[in-house]
């Protein structure tokens, strides 16, 4: 199996898709000014303590206050509070970790009410993102992760991932892990660094106590309160971070600077694998390029077909996650009972990719086609186990119950990613009122004069749907050819599959978007 990573970066959001043998199986977007993230940390004032869920809101700056339970503030919480008293005591002179005393653990059958006071200062890292009405989840015990290791400031041990089986390997790592790591400092050892060279964890560990010494040296010399002291990586770094395996053939970006930043990164983790980083420079949109924007259409909204003719119904609430399973206008070809199998283990198989691709997070329950005999149950639950082993949240599944549901539970970092697959309607916009479609390239033709003659814009793109650029450059003297007799040679006309039938953004030379709707466009 081999896999790409695609990023697309627009002016207002990152995209970035992740493909398994050309097919679409995780999708992240993130707006550019999201200014909260999984892993940022913020020196922060506790706002309100509430003991009867011995638990504290703290102040990060979000509209809704961040939730702290007691027993999120981690075993070492009474050391970082003395830490943070002494690096805030002197503004010139940082006082070093590696001389900071260690206090006792703080007890696990302790309360809210007798640790924090209303508006003492914490060191908090967000573990949740905002989801529906909540806030963001935080916890006290700061971390700072990377390919290899987990660095863990005022840890006092060494630990390896469970899934590195050798104890040879695991005796290896340990004992290399704990001649380099410093003083008040553990570290948890990632599955991936298994075999790896004692140079490389040792280059990671120097860029770890980095942003440690950062992030610390930015506490002490501001007083503005709450304030982000260490911001997590960039989406699209964040995601290779933990994505990345040699299987990657290519990691194409839209973009100079990020393109930057992740060949950055990869030559850091991997040196070998940088030459796959490459720069995408083609004039389509590099999503419809690789076939992206098909499968995203295809693949949200609430029916998702799977082949013959079978499709899922998902449905999402408040409280949980809904699949029901059709057969639709399958063939009955094969008896009632192979039938339902056979669907089944295809709904498996799409619902796997489905939990993957949307993020799906919390309780799922999954209506299955009803099968009688229990080694076909058997088979589905083994099947569904089997394709979720590729999905990095942590999840649980349940064997079917009599009544042929299957309850699945899954981790849920950040909200569910929900992807609005459906068009206004693109010649009334929703008014009812229809104009003449035949018209739409004359309309084109005065938003061209007027951007050209009036805004001074010699070079443009004009992203239109693939249809409506066909007909534009259709013949030997074609629409556009005219268009650039006319009004130079600076026209250019993009075909967008993300575009509805009659729909058009103009971008200058810089793919910057130009707004040239106007309101009589939707009478």
């Amino acid at each position: 199996m081999t896999s790409e990573v695609i990023i697309d970066a627009q002016p207002k959001e990152i995209s970035i898709a992740l493909l398994e043998d050309k097919r679409l199986v995780e999708y992240q977007r993130e707006p550019r000014e999201a200014s909260f993230s999984v892993g940022n940390i913020y020196v922060a004032k506790v706002k309100k303590l509430m003991p009867g869920l011995n638990a504290c809101f703290v102040d990060v700056g979000y509209e809704r206050d961040a939730f702290l339970h007691y027993l999120d503030l981690g075993s070492q919480f009474n050391s970082y509070a003395k830490y943070l008293k002494q690096v805030q005591s002197d503004r010139k002179k940082l006082y070093p970790i590696q001389k900071a005393t260690r206090l006792p653990d703080l007890q696990k059958d302790g309360t809210i009410q007798n640790t924090l006071q209303v508006g003492q200062e914490v060191m908090v890292q967000i573990v949740k993102e905002p989801i529906s009405t909540k806030g963001p989840r935080l916890t006290g015990e700061i971390s700072f992760a990377g390919r290899f290791l987990v660095l863990i400031p005022f840890g006092h041990k060494v630990s390896v991932s469970s899934k590195i089986k050798s104890g040879e390997e695991r005796a290896r790592l340990k004992q290399l892990i704990q001649s380099i790591t410093p003083k008040n400092f553990g570290v948890i050892v990632r599955t991936v660094a298994e075999g790896k060279r004692v140079a490389e964890l040792d280059a990671e560990m120097k860029v770890l106590l980095s942003r440690w010494n950062e992030a610390i040296t930015k506490l002490q010399k501001t007083q503005e309160r709450p304030q982000l002291v260490f911001e997590e990586t960039g989406r699209a770094v964040a995601m290779l971070r933990d994505l990345f395996n040699p299987t990657y053939e290519n990691i194409y970006v839209n973009d100079d600077e990020i393109c930057t930043a992740v060949r950055h990164y990869v030559s850091l983790i991997a040196p070998e694998k940088a030459g796959i980083v490459k720069k995408y420079n083609g004039k389509v949109p590099i999503f419809d390029n690789f076939d992206v924007t098909k499968q995203i259409k295809s693949s949200f909204g609430k029916t998702i077909n799977y082949g013959h003719g079978c499709y899922l119904i998902i449905e999402h609430t408040e409280a949980m996650h809904v699949v029901d399973v059709n057969s639709g206008n399958r063939t009955k070809e094969k008896a009632q009972e192979q039938n339902a199998l056979d669907t089944n283990l295809g709904a498996a198989d799409e619902l796997s990719r489905q939990l993957r691709l949307r993020d799906m997070g919390g309780i799922i329950v999954v209506d299955f086609i009803d099968m009688n005999l229990a080694e076909d149950r058997q088979m589905l639950y083994e099947r569904m186990c089997k394709n979720m082993q590729k999905d990095r949240a942590r999840h649980n599944i349940l064997p079917l119950s009599k009544f042929g549901l299957m309850q699945i539970t899954r981790q849920r970092v950040r909200p569910v990613m929900d992807v609005d697959v459906d068009e206004n309607c693109p010649t009334c916009f929703g008014t009812g009122k229809v104009r003449s479609s035949i018209l739409f390239t004359d309309q084109l033709e005065r938003k061209i004069d007027r951007l050209v003659n009036k805004v001074g814009v010699k070079k443009f793109y004009l992203h239109v749907h693939p249809y409506v650029a066909a007909y534009i450059n259709k013949g030997f003297i074609s629409m556009k050819r005219k268009w650039q007799m006319k009004y130079g040679l600076g026209v250019n006309i993009i075909p967008s599959q993300k575009l509805a039938f009659l729909q058009y953004e103009f971008y200058d030379a810089k793919q910057q978007f130009i707004d040239m709707k106007e309101q009589n466009d939707k009478s």
